[in-house]
């Protein structure tokens, strides 16, 4: 059961805490206390524990209506800047606002993370306080994507947290990408592809080979489809749902296509402005502009997610606004609210034992289809 307090005001729910580090972010703490204020509109159940400096804090909050009574302050004296080394971070990390905000993770106090800062740092002191669930070998980012799909997005690991990864590690991606797409995506049995340059068995890598086969055997197993190789056209394709790669490809593949989409975004504004004429057709094509800018827009997919720890983690973009970092807000409340950590920890210790499944309806969930399909 999620981690909370009773609360009047939702009829005897109990309210999902999360634990939100405010400092660290390109931004500052201004965006994350305004993303709190946004996600407080659309989750009434939802209360945070806030960490960094707490004078600073305090009247950051004291702006914001409606968030006195559901934020507490933590105060945390020191900062982990985007220029710390992981392996400084893990040594000396003790007082900053992120190890606050993994520690009430792991003391029981929140159901889960969500900071905007240094990812490296992050990933190192979740190890570090956290640690991984039993099985697990690497700790994976999963991050959504859009794509063709009926619910817009694709879930796409590891996306960074380590370059190498064997056939075993794929194979972990793949349950817990599935876990992740069931419950973050609400899929009742999702779509699972491995990365490879070409669709073709005979094509890439010894453990892409080795991890193709055995993914394909624990596929009944795992809850889920597996729809074999794909190729990077078919990252925000409908044809799968989970992408499975290692962190090297992924972060890459990533980065690529937030460049591009941001090309795109240019060369349009470029041409809509280039003269008279192009300037009046922008006008008469506003209204779908700003469908394609809202369908392409970044911070609706805010939000990695730490894979394989015991603790949920959600890693919100460095240059996140307000709008992102309820986005990110948004994606911890509904893993915290779908009980998803345990779901995964037992997907992970059931995996080499057919006929369990962590996907268990609840009366919240009423998905639709199988693979593809959403839940409103």
């Amino acid at each position: 059961m999620a981690n909370g307090v009773q609360d009047p005001a939702t009829d005897g729910a109990k309210r999902i805490v999360i634990s939100v580090d405010a400092m660290g972010g390109d931004r500052g703490p201004a965006a994350v206390v305004a993303g709190l204020s946004l996600s407080l509109r659309e989750f009434p159940d939802v209360s945070f524990l806030l960490h960094g400096n707490e004078a600073e804090l305090a009247r950051l909050v004291a702006q914001q209506e409606g968030l006195a009574g559901r934020v507490t302050l933590c105060h945390a004296d020191r900062v982990v800047t985007m220029q710390d080394k992981p392996s400084q971070v893990m040594r000396n990390g003790e007082g900053t606002s992120m190890w606050s905000c993994i520690e009430s993770v792991k003391q029981g106090a929140a159901s889960a993370a969500v900071s905007c800062g240094n990812t490296g740092a992050l990933m190192a002191l979740s190890m570090i306080r956290l640690r991984r669930l039993p099985g697990i070998n690497r700790p994976a980012i999963a991050s959504l994507w859009p794509s063709r799909n009926p619910g817009g997005f694709n879930v796409m690991l590891d996306m960074g947290a380590d370059v190498k990864a064997e056939a075993d590690d794929l194979l972990q991606f793949a349950m817990m990408g599935a876990s992740y797409a069931r419950n973050g995506l609400r899929l009742t049995r999702p779509r699972v592809g491995l990365l490879n340059v070409g669709t073709e068995e005979h094509k890439g890598r010894a453990e892409l080979k080795e991890a193709h086969e055995r993914v394909a055997q624990s596929a009944e197993a795992g809850g889920f489809d597996y729809v074999g190789f794909v190729e990077g056209s078919d990252i925000p394709s409908d044809r799968v749902d989970v992408i499975v790669t290692d962190g090297f490809t992924g972060n890459i593949a990533l980065k690529t296509g937030e460049g591009t989409a941001k090309l795109i975004s240019d060369f349009l504004r470029e041409e809509f402005n280039a003269n008279l004429f192009s300037r009046l057709a922008a006008v008469f094509a506003l209204s779908t502009l700003r469908r394609l800018q809202k369908r392409m827009d970044p911070r609706r997919a805010n939000g990695g997610v730490f894979l394989g720890l015991n603790g949920t983690v959600v890693k919100s973009h460095g240059s996140a606004d307000a709008t992102g970092v309820a986005a990110a807000i948004r994606l911890a409340h509904q893993l915290a609210a779908a009980g998803f950590q345990e779901r995964l920890a037992a997907r992970v210790a059931s995996a080499m034992r057919p006929g369990q499944d962590d996907s268990v309806t609840t009366p919240s969930e009423t998905a639709v289809g199988t693979g593809g399909g959403t839940k409103e």
